[in-house]
């Protein structure tokens, strides 16, 4: 079972040869690490490991390093708890004896027609049970692989469409490689399906790049839903006209980003041109 602390350790001291690395089992990186030694990179790159491993929470290094361990106090039931409670057993009391001069009597059974068995159909799995790319996106963010978990997180929406929790984390995962627009997208349409922790929304880590954007504060107050474009102000046909090719133009832009669904620019569209 890996330690946290031996890990820091080694990445403070030896982590630019990849010591940290090797120690972890992550053989690829440790080489990678050791050749980049040569060059300084690995310098740096051991002293952020170095404060990452520090300030990392037990239970996320237990996940990423110590799988076999997590994957053990998870299926023992006790919520991610390093210490193992067991219920406490009952202890059977003997039967009862029957008083003297009682005589037991055998009831023979009575013969009675079989009920035929109903045909029971296997039940079909959950879509989040069976949507094995929504766990594999999960491992990869969890191992800081943010486009790798944004690609299955995309095929994962493919089969759950409007799941809260596959448009919540890619939501994060653009955050994390500083593409807001992606972000407030998936942001706002798990908020539509149903997301109502907006605490998680202005306190995630994860989120941290699109809360200091200027247009969070709309989003915000919109309520963390995509503010809707304007519709074309009436007016002379002359003068009105810039600005309907403008925002035409602005919602293929939008469409093109996949920020806008077919259905939502056709209708968006449909407003502009009356």
């Amino acid at each position: 079972m890996k330690d946290k602390t031996i890990a820091a350790v080694l990445a403070l001291f030896l982590g630019y040869f990849g010591a940290h690395r090797f120690y972890l089992r992550q053989t690829g990186l440790g080489i990678l690490y050791f050749f980049l030694a040569f060059t300084g990179i690995s310098f740096l790159l051991s002293f952020i490991d170095f404060f990452r491993f520090l300030f990392m929470d037990q239970q996320r290094f237990d996940f990423a390093y110590n799988r076999n361990y997590f994957n053990y106090v998870q299926a023992a039931g006790t919520d991610f708890d390093r210490h193992y409670h067991r219920r406490p057993v009952r202890e059977e009391q003997p039967p009862a004896r029957e008083p003297r001069g009682t005589r037991v009597i055998p009831v023979r059974p009575s013969r009675s027609v079989p009920t035929p068995k109903k045909k029971t159909t296997p039940s079909r799995p959950r879509a989040s049970q069976s949507n094995h790319y929504h766990q594999r996106g999960i491992e990869k963010y969890r191992n800081f692989d943010y486009p790798g978990a944004i690609q299955d997180f995309i095929k994962a929406l493919e089969i759950e469409p409007q799941s809260i929790a596959v448009h919540f984390n890619i939501a994060c995962a653009y955050s994390l490689t500083e593409q807001a627009d992606q972000s407030f997208f998936h942001l706002s349409k798990a908020v539509e399906y149903g997301f109502k922790d907006f605490e998680k929304i202005r306190s995630h880590d994860a989120l941290a790049y699109i809360r200091i954007k200027d247009e969070f504060q709309d989003f915000a107050q919109n309520g963390y839903r995509l503010v809707a474009p304007q519709p074309a102000s009436t007016g002379p046909a002359i003068t009105a006209q810039p600005d309907l090719l403008e925002q035409l133009r602005q919602l293929g832009e939008l469409r093109e980003r996949e920020l806008l669904t077919e259905e939502e620019f056709l209708l968006q569209k449909k407003k502009l041109l009356g």
